[in-house]
Formats: structure tokens, C-alpha cells, sequence
């Protein structure tokens, strides 16, 4: 018999978990990333500091659904070094770089009801981070942005990797020992289509 054939349902789920992130939330992804247009050649100060203030708001909101499950799960946070991944407020600094104020509100978010839901939500901001490492490099050759250094998009900066690949790690061992795959999945999609409604970005898919 083949591994895959005789691997643990939970090993099998392990593997699998990330991929079904992945494709589970890539409608959403797509919409938030074509109505931002952070890549825009022409992207303006304005136009980032609204960006800036819808992700600042979305982040604070997030964040602090993750800083509540902390507080009652401290050791999974810890495993996760959750205190070292939050950045909103670096979102709030890149606005106050800007000129623009941080924003005062953000979405209505489930609550974070345990370790499962806490790794789908944060799939969607450490996702986020891998991308962003292209938006900062594309944002620092911008002449409109000459002379301001953000920080919000590459928090991690050359341990950027490193973190990605300890999430990944984190996300697995999790559904190995026992953790429900479906929850994670659910909070994600569930976290990145409040995204996609708090940017104006859920409009219909048009074939």
C-alpha cells in the first residue's frame, strides 16, 4: 500500500489544510487586490492613505478578535508568537507618514472562538505579508512617495520567510493533532470576505 494510502486521516488533513486555504480564499483575495490597486503605477498619495485607513481599520479590528483569544489560550498565542505578528499600528504609523489621520472604525468581525479560528483569521493577515513584501518595493520607487518609508506592508522584513514558514508549521502540527481543518477554512473565508465588504470590493463575480 502507498503512504498517502495508509497516512492518518488527521496526516492527510494536515497536508491538505493550506492548499484548501489557498483556494478557498482566492476569490475574495483577487477582489480586495484589484479594487486597492496598491501595484498602480500611478498610485498617489491620497489613494494610499485610503487604502492605508481601510487596512488599518480592518487590522485593528482583527487583531483584537486574536488579542481576546490570547488572553484564553495564551500557550497556543505563544506558540504562534502571536505579540510579535500584530501590525496595526504600523498602519497607523505609514498614515501619520502621510499626513492622514488612522481610522477611526473597522468591520464587524466573528468572534475568535479558539485555536482554529484564530489560524484561519491569521491565515489571512500573515498571508498578506508575503505580498506585501512586492507592494513595499513597488511603493518605495514611487516618486509621489519619495522620502516616506512605510513599514506596514514588509513588518518582518528578510524574516519574512521565516515567519510564513512557521505559520505553515503552526497551521499543520495543529490539524495533525486533532485540530478542526473545516473551522480554520471557515474562519478565513469568513475573514477575508469581511475584508472584501469593508474595502467596497464584494461586488458580484461577472463571468
Amino acid at each position: 500500500m502507498t503512504a498517502e494510502r495508509t497516512a492518518a486521516p488527521a496526516d492527510r488533513g494536515a497536508r491538505d489544510v493550506l492548499r484548501r486555504l489557498r483556494v478557498a480564499t482566492a476569490a475574495d483575495h483577487g477582489r480586495v487586490e484589484r479594487h486597492l490597486d496598491l501595484m498602480a503605477p500611478g498610485l498617489d498619495r491620497d489613494r494610499l492613505a485610503s487604502a492605508l485607513a481601510l487596512l488599518h481599520g480592518f487590522w485593528r479590528a482583527a487583531e483584537a478578535g486574536l488579542d481576546a483569544w490570547a488572553v484564553r489560550e495564551p500557550a497556543a498565542a505563544a506558540a504562534l508568537a502571536w505579540p510579535h505578528r500584530r501590525r496595526a499600528a504600523l498602519f497607523a504609523a505609514d498614515l501619520a507618514a502621510l499626513g492622514a489621520r488612522p481610522a477611526d472604525a473597522g468591520p464587524l468581525l466573528p468572534t475568535v472562538a479558539g485555536t482554529d479560528a484564530a489560524l484561519g483569521r491569521m491565515y489571512v493577515l500573515e498571508g498578506a505579508t508575503l505580498g506585501g513584501v512586492v507592494i513595499d518595493r513597488h511603493l518605495a520607487g514611487l516618486p509621489a512617495l519619495a522620502g516616506v518609508r512605510l513599514r506596514a506592508f514588509s513588518p518582518y522584513g528578510s524574516r519574512t520567510g521565516a515567519m510564513w514558514a512557521a505559520y505553515r508549521r503552526a497551521v499543520r502540527a495543529h490539524v495533525a493533532a486533532g485540530g478542526d481543518a473545516d473551522a480554520v477554512v471557515t474562519s478565513a473565508r469568513g475573514t477575508f470576505a469581511a475584508l472584501a465588504r469593508w474595502c467596497g470590493a464584494d461586488e458580484p463575480v461577472r463571468a
